[in-house]
C-alpha cells in the first residue's frame, strides 16, 4: 500500500489519481491485497453494483485519495462528495515514465479520505493533455471545486509539485509541461449507502 500511495502522490497532487485498470495507479493495484483495502471500499462497490446492475460483472475499480496530506485529501474528498470537485490534474511525463496508459472516458474510481475510507465513486468524462500555462479558469474551477480565485488557487496547489519534475522531465520551466486534465462526475457517495 505504501508503494501505491507513494506513486499516487507523485502523480496527482490535489488531483485525482486518481480508476480502473487503465489508470496510472492500477498497475500497483496488483501489489495491493484485499487486507490492505479498507472494508468500506468493498462495501461501497457492492452497494453501487446492487443499485446499478449494468456494473454487476465489473471488477472493483482502484481506490485512492487526492493530494499528499490528510487535510487536503479529506477536504478534496468532501468536495467530491458534494459534486463541487469535478476535475483532476496530473503530469503527463509520469504516465510515460511508468509506462501506464492515460485515463479514459468512462473509467471509474473510488475516492477515499486520507485514512482510506470510501467517500465517493467518480466516473471520468473527458481527458485532455494541456500545457501548464494553458490551463483555463474554467478548468481550474472544476479542479479546485470553487470559483473564488480558482486559477490562482490551482497554480498555488500545483506549481511546487510540478516544478520538482522539471529537470527529470527535460523541460526548463513548468510553463510547457504537459498536464493530464481529467474531468469527472460523482456518481455515488457514502450517503447513498
Amino acid at each position: 500500500m505504501k508503494i501505491a500511495i507513494t506513486l499516487l502522490l507523485l502523480i496527482s497532487i490535489g488531483c485525482k489519481n486518481e480508476a480502473p485498470t487503465r489508470k496510472v495507479t492500477a498497475s500497483l493495484q496488483e501489489e495491493q491485497t484485499q487486507e490492505h483495502i479498507d472494508s468500506s471500499v468493498s462495501a461501497m462497490w457492492r452497494d453501487f453494483k446492487q443499485a446499478h446492475s449494468e456494473y454487476a460483472n465489473e471488477p472493483q475499480p482502484n481506490a485512492d485519495f487526492f493530494h499528499d496530506n490528510k487535510e487536503d485529501a479529506n477536504r478534496l474528498a468532501g468536495l467530491t462528495v458534494l459534486g463541487k470537485k469535478q476535475a483532476s490534474s496530473s503530469l503527463y511525463f509520469l504516465y510515460k515514465k511508468y509506462g501506464v496508459d492515460l485515463p479514459q472516458a468512462e473509467d471509474l474510481q473510488i475516492i477515499t479520505n486520507f485514512e482510506g475510507k470510501a467517500q465517493a465513486i467518480i466516473k471520468t468524462k473527458t481527458v485532455d493533455t494541456v500545457a501548464y500555462n494553458d490551463i483555463s479558469k474554467a478548468y481550474a474551477i472544476l479542479d479546485m471545486g470553487t470559483a473564488f480565485n480558482a486559477l490562482g488557487q490551482w497554480e498555488k496547489a500545483h506549481q511546487a509539485f510540478f516544478e520538482s519534475y522539471t529537470k527529470e522531465s527535460g523541460v526548463k520551466t513548468i510553463d510547457s509541461m504537459l498536464i493530464v486534465c481529467e474531468t469527472f462526475e460523482t456518481i455515488w457517495t457514502k450517503d447513498n449507502q
